[in-house]
């Protein structure tokens, strides 16, 4: 069976980018801002056990831990450089996490081991086929009423959006996110309760939040 390194894409779709990951999303994306929206949104509750889907430099997966700090909080990412990363920011940050390295539609856990899941700027990286593959992996290792919440990019909201988009969608897998799909691949996997929370736009797009919930 082929490794993980041979089925991911990394981060920013090349490895000589992958050590201005940090910096380039903070400038172009100014991602502390929605992420902080992420974990409001999601509801964390003390002894809540926590994936971060495709964590990278584990930037969301920290934060949420500082706030959180009676959570448990599991970052899983492919790509073992930007885990490095990950480790060394949490270290600094001075925060237990814990990082695992697997594919987000192959997840290493037994059906109901989380009570939330967070994910950001990944879904976009996976072909329709992996997004719901990885979708319905979700929804298994979600506990009954355990929620879902995406960040990634989103259908165009306005017409500068829609401008931006023109280009983007030929970027990585990101059509279908434009396309408006993601919230279908959600249902589609079982998933009730699927909404667009919020939106924000960006340099390169549309940034849409969403969230869904795994019913009783």
């Amino acid at each position: 069976m082929a490794q993980p390194r041979d089925r991911y894409i990394p981060a920013l779709g090349h490895t000589w980018l992958t050590p201005y990951y940090d910096v380039l999303l903070r400038l172009f994306l100014r991602d502390d801002i929605f992420k902080r929206r992420l974990i409001s949104q999601a509801n964390i509750a003390e002894g809540h056990r926590v994936l971060d889907l495709g964590c990278g430099t584990a930037t969301l997966t920290i934060l949420a831990k500082k706030q959180h700090p009676d959570a448990e909080l599991v970052g899983l990412d492919a790509d073992p450089e930007i885990l490095v990363m990950a480790r060394r920011n949490a270290a600094r940050a001075g925060v237990e996490i814990a990082l695992q390295r697997a594919l987000a539609f192959e997840l290493p856990y037994a059906a109901g081991s989380f009570d939330r899941a967070l994910s950001s700027l990944v879904i976009h990286h996976l072909t329709r086929v992996q997004k719901q593959r990885t979708f319905t992996e979700l929804f298994r290792v979600l506990k009954s009423g355990g929620q879902l919440h995406v960040a990634d990019f989103g259908r165009p909201h306005t017409p500068a959006m829609v401008a931006v988009s023109l280009a983007l969608r030929h970027f990585e897998q990101v059509a279908d996110n434009i396309d408006g799909l993601l919230p279908a691949m959600m249902r589609e996997a079982g998933f009730v309760g699927v909404e667009e929370a919020a939106r924000y736009g960006r340099i390169l797009g549309t940034i849409s939040l969403y969230r869904a919930r795994k019913p009783f």
